[in-house]
Protein backbone atom coordinates (compact mmCIF):
# COMPACT_ATOMS: atom_id res chain seq x y z
CA UNK A 1 0.00 0.00 0.00
CA UNK A 2 0.95 3.86 -0.05
CA UNK A 3 -0.54 5.43 2.88
CA UNK A 4 -0.66 9.22 3.40
CA UNK A 5 -0.91 9.63 7.31
CA UNK A 6 -1.44 13.02 8.09
CA UNK A 7 -0.16 14.54 11.52
CA UNK A 8 2.63 11.68 11.04
CA UNK A 9 4.88 13.47 13.23
CA UNK A 10 3.24 13.51 16.13
CA UNK A 11 2.09 10.90 18.67
CA UNK A 12 0.04 8.35 17.97
CA UNK A 13 0.88 9.26 13.96
CA UNK A 14 4.44 8.42 14.38
CA UNK A 15 3.83 4.58 15.95
CA UNK A 16 1.51 4.40 13.15
CA UNK A 17 4.29 5.26 10.38
CA UNK A 18 6.64 2.88 12.20
CA UNK A 19 4.09 0.08 11.71
CA UNK A 20 3.84 0.62 8.27
CA UNK A 21 7.51 1.49 7.04
CA UNK A 22 8.30 -1.57 9.49
CA UNK A 23 5.75 -3.99 6.93
CA UNK A 24 7.06 -2.63 3.91
CA UNK A 25 4.21 -0.32 2.71
CA UNK A 26 5.12 3.13 1.05
CA UNK A 27 3.97 6.29 3.52
CA UNK A 28 4.06 10.27 2.59
CA UNK A 29 3.63 11.87 5.87
CA UNK A 30 1.79 15.41 6.28
CA UNK A 31 2.28 17.52 8.54
CA UNK A 32 2.23 21.00 10.00
CA UNK A 33 4.45 20.78 12.93
CA UNK A 34 2.60 23.17 15.21
CA UNK A 35 3.08 20.17 17.32
CA UNK A 36 4.78 17.18 15.70
CA UNK A 37 8.58 16.43 15.77
CA UNK A 38 10.63 16.09 12.75
CA UNK A 39 12.94 13.52 13.81
CA UNK A 40 10.00 11.31 14.52
CA UNK A 41 9.74 10.49 10.73
CA UNK A 42 13.23 11.50 9.71
CA UNK A 43 13.85 9.91 5.99
CA UNK A 44 10.82 9.75 4.84
CA UNK A 45 8.98 12.11 2.48
CA UNK A 46 7.08 14.71 4.27
CA UNK A 47 4.80 17.35 2.81
CA UNK A 48 4.87 20.60 5.86
CA UNK A 49 1.09 21.59 5.07
CA UNK A 50 -1.48 23.35 7.58
CA UNK A 51 -4.32 21.14 5.88
CA UNK A 52 -6.95 24.00 6.37
CA UNK A 53 -4.93 26.51 4.44
CA UNK A 54 -7.10 27.94 1.34
CA UNK A 55 -4.22 26.16 -0.95
CA UNK A 56 -4.17 22.84 0.88
CA UNK A 57 -7.06 20.93 -1.00
CA UNK A 58 -4.71 21.48 -4.11
CA UNK A 59 -1.48 20.50 -2.45
CA UNK A 60 -3.00 16.73 -1.53
CA UNK A 61 -4.00 16.49 -4.62
CA UNK A 62 -0.63 17.01 -5.65
CA UNK A 63 0.74 14.72 -3.77
CA UNK A 64 -1.40 12.42 -3.92
CA UNK A 65 -0.86 11.75 -7.52
CA UNK A 66 2.95 11.90 -7.04
CA UNK A 67 3.34 9.65 -4.44
CA UNK A 68 0.35 6.93 -5.88
CA UNK A 69 -1.27 7.42 -2.49
CA UNK A 70 -4.20 4.73 -2.62
CA UNK A 71 -5.44 5.46 1.05
CA UNK A 72 -5.31 7.92 3.51
CA UNK A 73 -5.13 7.72 7.31
CA UNK A 74 -5.84 11.25 8.91
CA UNK A 75 -4.93 12.49 12.69
CA UNK A 76 -4.21 15.76 12.36
CA UNK A 77 -6.07 17.70 14.47
CA UNK A 78 -5.98 20.01 17.66
CA UNK A 79 -7.23 18.12 20.47
CA UNK A 80 -7.29 20.07 24.00
CA UNK A 81 -10.65 20.09 25.53
CA UNK A 82 -9.93 22.77 27.68
CA UNK A 83 -8.45 25.32 24.97
CA UNK A 84 -11.26 24.27 22.15
CA UNK A 85 -13.48 25.65 24.73
CA UNK A 86 -11.73 29.10 25.11
CA UNK A 87 -11.71 28.82 20.89
CA UNK A 88 -13.87 26.88 19.38
CA UNK A 89 -14.26 28.95 15.83
CA UNK A 90 -10.18 28.09 15.77
CA UNK A 91 -11.28 24.22 16.40
CA UNK A 92 -14.03 23.98 14.05
CA UNK A 93 -11.83 25.66 11.35
CA UNK A 94 -9.05 23.63 11.59
CA UNK A 95 -10.64 19.87 12.73
CA UNK A 96 -13.41 20.28 10.19
CA UNK A 97 -11.65 22.59 7.70
CA UNK A 98 -8.74 20.20 7.33
CA UNK A 99 -11.25 17.32 6.96
CA UNK A 100 -13.09 18.96 4.00
CA UNK A 101 -9.85 19.39 2.05
CA UNK A 102 -9.32 15.82 3.08
CA UNK A 103 -12.71 14.72 1.56
CA UNK A 104 -12.44 17.04 -1.49
CA UNK A 105 -8.70 15.78 -2.46
CA UNK A 106 -10.30 11.91 -1.95
CA UNK A 107 -13.62 12.80 -4.12
CA UNK A 108 -11.15 14.14 -6.58
CA UNK A 109 -8.22 11.65 -6.90
CA UNK A 110 -10.41 8.30 -6.20
CA UNK A 111 -9.03 7.05 -2.37
CA UNK A 112 -10.86 4.35 -1.99
CA UNK A 113 -9.71 4.24 1.87
CA UNK A 114 -9.49 6.58 4.82
CA UNK A 115 -8.45 5.57 8.19
CA UNK A 116 -10.15 8.63 10.70
CA UNK A 117 -8.88 9.30 14.43
CA UNK A 118 -11.92 9.83 16.20
CA UNK A 119 -12.42 9.84 20.33
CA UNK A 120 -14.56 8.79 23.13
CA UNK A 121 -14.98 12.35 23.28
CA UNK A 122 -18.12 11.86 20.75
CA UNK A 123 -19.81 10.10 23.96
CA UNK A 124 -19.54 13.11 26.32
CA UNK A 125 -20.81 11.28 29.86
CA UNK A 126 -22.30 8.49 29.63
CA UNK A 127 -24.06 6.61 32.23
CA UNK A 128 -23.38 3.04 31.39
CA UNK A 129 -20.36 0.82 32.56
CA UNK A 130 -19.08 -0.40 29.21
CA UNK A 131 -19.69 2.44 26.24
CA UNK A 132 -21.04 0.49 22.67
CA UNK A 133 -20.44 1.90 19.50
CA UNK A 134 -24.26 2.56 19.25
CA UNK A 135 -24.80 5.01 21.96
CA UNK A 136 -26.14 8.22 21.28
CA UNK A 137 -23.28 10.59 21.24
CA UNK A 138 -23.63 13.76 22.84
CA UNK A 139 -20.24 15.71 22.99
CA UNK A 140 -19.82 18.04 25.54
CA UNK A 141 -17.20 20.39 24.36
CA UNK A 142 -16.30 21.99 21.00
CA UNK A 143 -13.43 18.84 20.58
CA UNK A 144 -15.95 15.88 20.77
CA UNK A 145 -17.98 17.88 18.25
CA UNK A 146 -15.81 18.35 16.32
CA UNK A 147 -15.35 14.74 16.17
CA UNK A 148 -18.61 13.41 15.83
CA UNK A 149 -18.83 15.96 13.38
CA UNK A 150 -15.96 14.79 11.04
CA UNK A 151 -17.90 11.17 11.34
CA UNK A 152 -20.85 12.67 9.96
CA UNK A 153 -18.92 13.76 7.27
CA UNK A 154 -17.61 11.25 5.98
CA UNK A 155 -20.64 9.38 6.40
CA UNK A 156 -22.25 11.52 3.95
CA UNK A 157 -19.00 11.28 1.79
CA UNK A 158 -19.15 7.63 1.68
CA UNK A 159 -23.10 7.60 0.66
CA UNK A 160 -22.24 10.15 -2.11
CA UNK A 161 -19.21 7.91 -3.68
CA UNK A 162 -22.12 5.24 -3.71
CA UNK A 163 -24.48 7.12 -5.63
CA UNK A 164 -22.39 8.10 -8.31
CA UNK A 165 -20.80 4.54 -7.82
CA UNK A 166 -17.45 5.31 -6.73
CA UNK A 167 -15.23 3.01 -4.55
CA UNK A 168 -14.67 4.92 -0.85
CA UNK A 169 -14.33 3.23 2.18
CA UNK A 170 -13.75 4.64 5.72
CA UNK A 171 -13.69 2.96 9.13
CA UNK A 172 -13.88 5.28 12.33
CA UNK A 173 -11.73 4.76 14.78
CA UNK A 174 -13.10 6.17 18.38
CA UNK A 175 -9.96 5.92 20.91
CA UNK A 176 -9.88 5.86 24.86
CA UNK A 177 -6.95 7.02 26.77
CA UNK A 178 -3.99 6.71 24.67
CA UNK A 179 -0.84 6.49 26.82
CA UNK A 180 2.68 4.53 26.95
CA UNK A 181 5.40 4.46 24.09
CA UNK A 182 5.86 1.72 21.39
CA UNK A 183 9.62 3.42 20.96
CA UNK A 184 11.28 5.86 23.66
CA UNK A 185 11.98 8.17 20.68
CA UNK A 186 8.52 8.58 19.73
CA UNK A 187 7.10 8.80 23.26
CA UNK A 188 4.20 11.54 24.04
CA UNK A 189 6.14 14.71 24.43
CA UNK A 190 2.56 17.08 25.10
CA UNK A 191 2.45 16.28 28.73
CA UNK A 192 -1.12 16.73 28.51
CA UNK A 193 -2.62 13.26 29.72
CA UNK A 194 -2.31 11.91 32.90
CA UNK A 195 0.11 9.61 33.17
CA UNK A 196 2.97 11.89 31.43
CA UNK A 197 1.67 14.74 33.77
CA UNK A 198 1.96 12.54 36.72
CA UNK A 199 5.58 12.00 35.63
CA UNK A 200 6.65 15.64 35.05
CA UNK A 201 5.63 16.24 38.24
CA UNK A 202 7.47 14.02 39.98
CA UNK A 203 10.31 14.28 38.24
CA UNK A 204 10.22 18.11 39.16
CA UNK A 205 9.64 16.55 42.80
CA UNK A 206 5.55 18.18 43.23
CA UNK A 207 2.88 16.19 44.07
CA UNK A 208 0.72 14.99 41.27
CA UNK A 209 -3.02 16.15 41.51
CA UNK A 210 -6.13 14.50 41.34
CA UNK A 211 -9.64 16.02 40.32
CA UNK A 212 -12.19 14.96 42.73
CA UNK A 213 -12.00 11.93 45.05
CA UNK A 214 -15.59 11.71 45.98
CA UNK A 215 -16.64 10.09 42.56
CA UNK A 216 -19.01 7.02 42.78
CA UNK A 217 -16.29 4.46 41.79
CA UNK A 218 -14.33 2.08 44.45
CA UNK A 219 -11.62 4.26 45.39
CA UNK A 220 -13.44 7.85 44.44
CA UNK A 221 -11.23 8.80 41.95
CA UNK A 222 -12.18 9.03 37.71
CA UNK A 223 -11.74 5.40 35.76
CA UNK A 224 -10.55 5.65 32.45
CA UNK A 225 -9.95 3.06 29.93
CA UNK A 226 -5.81 3.03 28.72
CA UNK A 227 -4.82 1.65 25.90
CA UNK A 228 -0.89 1.17 24.88
CA UNK A 229 -0.23 3.83 21.83
CA UNK A 230 1.20 0.82 20.29
CA UNK A 231 -1.80 -1.57 20.54
CA UNK A 232 -3.84 2.04 18.71
CA UNK A 233 -1.55 2.25 15.79
CA UNK A 234 -1.97 -1.51 15.64
CA UNK A 235 -5.65 -0.85 14.95
CA UNK A 236 -5.36 1.14 12.40
CA UNK A 237 -3.36 -1.53 10.38
CA UNK A 238 -6.16 -3.41 11.11
CA UNK A 239 -8.76 -0.39 9.89
CA UNK A 240 -6.75 -0.89 6.81
CA UNK A 241 -7.05 -3.91 5.89
CA UNK A 242 -10.31 -4.97 7.15
CA UNK A 243 -11.10 -1.96 3.92
CA UNK A 244 -8.56 -4.11 1.70
CA UNK A 245 -10.84 -7.52 1.91
CA UNK A 246 -13.98 -5.61 1.10
CA UNK A 247 -15.94 -6.36 4.39
CA UNK A 248 -17.28 -2.87 5.59
CA UNK A 249 -20.52 -4.27 7.39
CA UNK A 250 -19.20 -1.79 10.07
CA UNK A 251 -17.30 1.37 10.42
CA UNK A 252 -17.28 2.77 13.59
CA UNK A 253 -14.89 1.13 16.22
CA UNK A 254 -14.04 1.86 20.15
CA UNK A 255 -10.17 1.31 20.64
CA UNK A 256 -9.76 0.83 24.20
CA UNK A 257 -8.91 -2.67 26.09
CA UNK A 258 -12.34 -3.27 27.52
CA UNK A 259 -11.09 -2.88 31.52
CA UNK A 260 -10.66 0.38 33.44
CA UNK A 261 -8.18 1.55 35.64
CA UNK A 262 -8.42 4.75 38.51
CA UNK A 263 -6.35 7.68 38.77
CA UNK A 264 -5.46 6.29 42.24
CA UNK A 265 -4.73 3.22 40.72
CA UNK A 266 -2.45 4.93 37.43
CA UNK A 267 -0.79 6.65 40.14
CA UNK A 268 0.20 3.59 42.36
CA UNK A 269 1.76 1.86 39.45
CA UNK A 270 3.60 4.66 38.75
CA UNK A 271 5.38 4.41 42.22
CA UNK A 272 5.25 0.79 42.13
CA UNK A 273 7.69 1.11 38.53
CA UNK A 274 9.57 4.14 39.50
CA UNK A 275 10.36 2.65 43.14
CA UNK A 276 8.88 6.16 44.17
CA UNK A 277 6.47 7.48 47.27
CA UNK A 278 3.96 9.70 45.55
CA UNK A 279 1.42 11.11 47.66
CA UNK A 280 -1.37 12.74 45.62
CA UNK A 281 -2.71 16.39 46.54
CA UNK A 282 -6.38 16.44 46.46
CA UNK A 283 -8.18 19.00 44.25
CA UNK A 284 -11.79 19.71 42.94
CA UNK A 285 -13.77 17.69 40.71
CA UNK A 286 -13.70 19.22 36.87
CA UNK A 287 -16.69 19.87 35.11
CA UNK A 288 -17.76 17.63 33.03
CA UNK A 289 -15.42 14.69 34.09
CA UNK A 290 -17.67 11.53 33.64
CA UNK A 291 -17.18 9.02 36.61
CA UNK A 292 -16.45 6.36 34.72
CA UNK A 293 -15.74 5.67 30.91
CA UNK A 294 -14.30 2.04 29.50
CA UNK A 295 -14.71 0.74 26.14
CA UNK A 296 -17.26 -2.22 24.83
CA UNK A 297 -14.94 -3.46 22.46
CA UNK A 298 -16.34 -6.68 21.29
CA UNK A 299 -17.07 -4.81 17.75
CA UNK A 300 -13.55 -4.45 16.97
CA UNK A 301 -12.60 -8.16 18.36
CA UNK A 302 -15.03 -9.21 16.21
CA UNK A 303 -15.09 -7.45 12.90
CA UNK A 304 -11.01 -6.38 12.44
CA UNK A 305 -9.32 -9.40 15.11
CA UNK A 306 -8.42 -6.90 16.88
CA UNK A 307 -7.19 -6.99 21.09
CA UNK A 308 -4.94 -4.99 23.23
CA UNK A 309 -2.07 -6.83 24.00
CA UNK A 310 -0.43 -4.66 27.03
CA UNK A 311 -2.07 -3.84 30.15
CA UNK A 312 -1.57 -0.81 32.84
CA UNK A 313 1.65 -1.90 34.07
CA UNK A 314 3.34 -2.31 30.76
CA UNK A 315 1.77 1.00 29.48
CA UNK A 316 3.24 2.77 32.81
CA UNK A 317 6.38 1.29 32.10
CA UNK A 318 6.93 1.79 28.87
CA UNK A 319 6.12 5.86 29.50
CA UNK A 320 8.61 5.94 32.63
CA UNK A 321 11.27 4.05 30.65
CA UNK A 322 10.77 6.26 27.77
CA UNK A 323 11.21 9.56 30.76
CA UNK A 324 14.22 7.75 31.91
CA UNK A 325 12.78 7.41 35.13
CA UNK A 326 13.24 3.82 35.70
CA UNK A 327 15.04 3.09 39.35
CA UNK A 328 18.71 2.04 38.61
CA UNK A 329 19.29 -1.68 38.67
CA UNK A 330 20.78 -3.14 41.61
Amino acid sequence: MAVLVTGGAGYIGSHVVRLLTERGDDVLVVDDFSTGIADRVAGLPVLDLDLAAPDAEDRLVAAIDEHGIDSIIHFAAKKQVGESVEQPVHYYRQNIGGLTNILAAVERTGIASLVFSSSAATYGMPDVDLVAEDLECRPINPYGETKLIGEWMIDNAITAAQMRGVPFNAVKLRYFNVAGAGWPELADTAVMNLIPIVLGRVAAGKAPIVFGDDYDTPDGTCIRDYVHVKDLAEAHIAALDYMKSGDTSETVFNVGTGTGASVKEVIDTIAEVTGRDIVPEMGERRAGDPPALVADVSRISAQLSWKAEYGLDEIVRSAVAAAGMLPAAK
